[in-house]
């Protein structure tokens, strides 16, 4: 599972950030991701479903790339 994370969280062979605080990112992002969608289906507002997914795939896409 952790090499997964940080293959998933990471583009380099190392990160320059602390791989732990990126897996966490990780998590935490992709359980808004999951817990946004289920809210917004509730409450009958599904047209912001891609707001929330293009916010995700941004998120991880600055995740990924960032590294200064």
């Amino acid at each position: 599972m952790w090499r997964f994370l940080t293959y998933i969280t990471n583009n380099e062979d190392r990160s320059r950030h602390e791989e732990v605080f990126d897996a966490i990112f990780w998590i935490v992002e992709t359980l808004a991701l999951i817990l946004g969608i289920w809210i917004l289906l509730k409450k009958h507002v599904p047209e912001w479903i891609p707001f929330l997914v293009i916010e995700y795939c941004w998120a991880m896409d600055n995740l990924r790339h960032n590294r200064t």
